[in-house]
């Protein structure tokens, strides 16, 4: 089948003709008919993530999938051939750069019978990194107040709508000509991070979700409420992250002084800081179709590309100049 590759790390991926995938007993093939572009496909690309995520080269690239199943594993309960699918398959189990793939059942769910395969392959990711951060570990109650940086991007666009959701007061950092959108997402305020500093305008914020890392962190632990929580998606890891990763001694003691810096800032504020590492989830995928399909929330697709574009789709993400989720499509 053909398939996009990555041979070697910094080098762009290359199409190439590789074996079927192998289905086992729990396993679910899929025919890719749209595939999410991730800013964690580029990091995984460049070699950013080699040490927490090691991955024997070459492998296919691909986080987030909707399609048709052809084929099922013989353990197989919840799915049929013919049945309409969207996955975050999980990590080194990936490869939806591809016109097929085999995903654990547990990763799989029914996609939302409302939107397009390219709406749904836009979806697990993001939405699942979302959950994750605002249900899982974020537990946002009604009332409280939000801040998700970035809010125009893939993770932001979700966040904001299903924060909305949760019954929180929420802030985002945007550019200004994105901040109607915003609003209409949800959003209830709108800092414009080219012209104000949203550290001297912001504060008493029981949770923030931050995406960028470095300073703009550093700044996120300042406008948090005493007891309030950061969740960095861009890092840096934690020990309590590379202690439930199984990583060795070397990398764990690494990942502390990485991170031993932001951790200090936060115990001296009275703040807590988390690294969110999301993991597939089939039932977290499920709820948030519910929500899908009783229209709290819409996915936000900016740029689609044909599947021989796909080289052309990551490089894209770079340039940026869209709101959302870039998707590559092969009906």
């Amino acid at each position: 089948m053909r398939a996009f590759i990555l041979s070697k790390y910094k080098t762009p991926l290359h199409e190439a003709d590789v074996p079927e995938p192998t289905v086992g007993d729990h396993d679910v093939l899929v025919r890719v008919q749209a595939a999410g572009i991730n800013h964690l496909d580029e990091k995984v690309r460049v070699g950013e993530f080699k040490q927490i995520l090691p991955y024997k080269l070459p492998i296919i690239l691909g986080h987030d999938v909707a399609g048709t199943v052809i084929r099922v594993g013989s353990a197989v309960r919840a799915f049929k051939p013919g049945d309409e699918v969207y996955a975050r398959p999980r990590d080194h189990h990936i490869g939806t750069f591809a016109e097929r793939i085999a995903i654990a059942e547990d990763d799989v769910a029914l996609k939302p019978a409302s939107l397009t395969m390219e709406e749904a392959a836009s979806l697990p990711l993001v939405a699942l990194t979302a959950w994750q951060a605002l249900v899982v570990l974020g537990d946002v109650q009604p009332g409280q107040k939000v801040l998700v940086h970035a809010g125009a991007g893939g993770v932001g666009t979700i966040a904001i709508q299903l924060a909305k959701q949760l019954g929180a007061e929420v802030a985002t950092t945007a550019s200004a000509s994105n901040a109607e959108f915003l609003r209409e997402l949800g959003a209830d305020r709108v800092v414009d991070y080219r012209s104000d500093d949203f550290e001297q305008v912001l504060s008493g914020y029981d949770l923030v979700i931050d995406s960028l890392g470095g300073e703009n962190l550093e700044k996120s632990l300042r406008i948090l409420r005493p007891g309030g929580k950061a969740i960095g998606i861009a890092g840096p890891p934690t020990p309590d992250f590379a202690r439930q990763a199984g990583l060795n001694g070397l990398l764990r003691a690494a990942i502390a002084a990485l991170s031993s810096k932001v951790r200090k800032q936060a115990k001296r504020l009275g703040v807590g800081y988390e690294f969110l590492f999301m993991s597939a989830s089939g039932d977290q995928l499920r709820e948030i179709t519910a929500l899908i399909e009783r229209g709290a929330l819409r996915p936000v697709v900016g740029r689609v590309f044909p599947f021989d574009q796909t080289v052309e789709g990551l490089a894209a993400l770079k340039s940026g100049g869209f709101r959302g989720k870039a998707v590559i499509s092969n009906p």
